[in-house]
């Protein structure tokens, strides 16, 4: 981690740490708080089909930030082994700006662009 500065590592894994909590307050509000099911009128089909809406729109929200939490898990881990702001792909090492606008990143934007060309 030669390439940040110690009070750079320190803001990104405060900000890493941050969001990781925020993650962690929504998903247990979502389960205390039955608040947010509320059915206006309708048979029970209706019901039915509201509810499977809304559990399927819960599960693809709880994927997405399962799948933010675990490259949260995995920047801390890299910044506590030495190797975090290292694009993977390259070995390139990642500007300080780039980390701080995306701080799970794993790649240099040159990778990164690279990898979303093949994806198209």
């Amino acid at each position: 981690m030669h390439h940040l500065t110690p009070q750079e590592v320190m803001e990104l894994k405060e900000e890493l740490i941050k969001l990781r909590n925020s993650i962690i307050a929504r998903a247990e509000e979502q389960i205390r708080d039955p608040s947010n099911v509320a059915f206006e009128g309708g048979d029970e089909i209706d019901r039915a089909n509201i509810e499977t809406e809304r559990y399927l729109s819960l599960q693809r929200i709880k994927t997405r930030e399962l799948r933010l939490l675990r490259k949260i898990d995995y920047a801390l881990m890299k910044i506590e082994n030495g190797t975090y702001g290292i694009c993977e792909a390259c070995g390139a090492l990642i500007p300080f700006e780039r980390l701080k606008a995306r701080p799970v990143t794993t790649m240099c934007i040159n990778c990164k662009e690279l990898e979303e060309e093949g994806e198209t």
